[in-house]
């Protein structure tokens, strides 16, 4: 499989990336990226994935059409869910996320861009402006943490995906602002949203529906990962809920069903697929769909990631155990 391929490619690379770790060797690569402008300390984390820049392409302008047309999904796939007041939600199924990882869209006023990080799980939308510019996103081929740089078209600035924030070029410290989004299954975008919009198969030629990275979240370490695991016994793939810089364990939710604390409500209920188990995404492993909604009911922006991503770029975080 290509992703695997990927894997392996990037795998051997990586004591040949701790061995180059500056700068310069990205330059001739990224001749209109600003390096002196970085929050980047130690080079060696950052890594090559295997694709070079947009050798994953990022999907513009996606053609989204009835929730009828999206009979070839299967109903637990999960998919990232886009609500705007005004407009009609938008369902961005992780078949096609998984082989493109970015898409740059318009939700009526807002430009977006979604996007999904498969070796970290992490599903994040942004609003595409900063200031009185409007930026498009492209696939680095670049990991940092196992995670995916990405890069935008206009500065060529680096941006780190699981926290939103430029680390090298131009944009370097500026943050993206995270909108409200969630996974959850294509039977309960559907159900909800009878006459909601669903993004159209890209014309691509890839293989949607197929995981290639079969077993990833049974792993016992990730892949492209040289820090520390997660305290308090935390296995590094389990999965957890992300709300500013707390976390929730999804077995601690799974388990509760609902959990009330720090001003907010999560939710979990059953009907969603893993994307990163078995083979067919739609027959992979329950997950779960979770919610979180702030003390008013209204839906709040978080992530559903990896314990060991949320340690790296979080290793000050707060995790939410339960224990007293």
């Amino acid at each position: 499989m290509f992703a695997r391929s990927i894997l392996f490619a990037a795998g051997l690379s990586l004591a040949v990336s701790s061995a180059f770790a500056s700068p310069a060797r990205w330059v001739f690569e990224w001749p209109n990226t600003d390096f002196e402008q970085t929050s980047i300390d130690d080079w060696t984390e950052i890594l090559s994935g295997g694709p070079p820049k947009d050798g994953i392409p990022a999907i513009d302008d996606p053609v989204m059409v009835p929730i009828k047309e999206g009979a070839q999904i299967g109903e637990r796939e999960p998919v990232i869910t886009v609500e705007i007041e005004g407009e009609l939600p938008r369902a961005y199924p992780i078949r096609y996320l998984t082989w493109h990882e970015i898409v740059n869209d318009q939700v009526g006023d807002i430009p977006v861009a979604v996007t999904f990080c498969p070796l970290c799980n992490s599903g994040i939308t942004f609003d595409r402006r900063v200031g009185d510019r409007v930026l498009s996103f492209g696939v680095s081929g670049k990991l940092r943490n196992s995670d995916m740089v990405m890069y935008d078209r206009e500065t060529e600035s680096w941006w780190q995906q699981a926290i939103g924030t430029g680390i090298v070029g131009e944009m370097n410290g500026v943050e993206l602002t995270t909108l409200p989004t969630w996974m959850e299954s294509w039977r309960q975008f559907a159900e909800r949203n009878p006459d909601g919009l669903v993004m159209a198969e890209p014309r691509f030629g890839r293989p949607y529906g197929r995981n290639p990275y079969v077993n990833y979240d049974s792993s016992a370490r990730p892949f492209l990962y040289q820090g520390e695991n997660p305290p308090h016994g935390i296995p590094p793939l389990v999965r957890v809920i992300r709300v500013g810089d707390r976390a929730w364990p999804m077995t601690r939710l799974r388990e509760a069903g609902e959990v009330t604390e720090a001003g907010v409500t999560l939710t979990w209920t059953e009907g969603q697929a893993s994307a990163l188990d078995g083979r067919d995404i739609a027959k992979s492993k329950e997950v779960g769909t979770v919610r979180v909604k702030d003390a008013n009911g209204k839906d709040l922006a978080h992530d559903v990631m990896f314990a060991f991503a949320y340690h790296a770029f979080w290793p000050n975080g707060e995790w939410m155990l339960g224990d007293g």
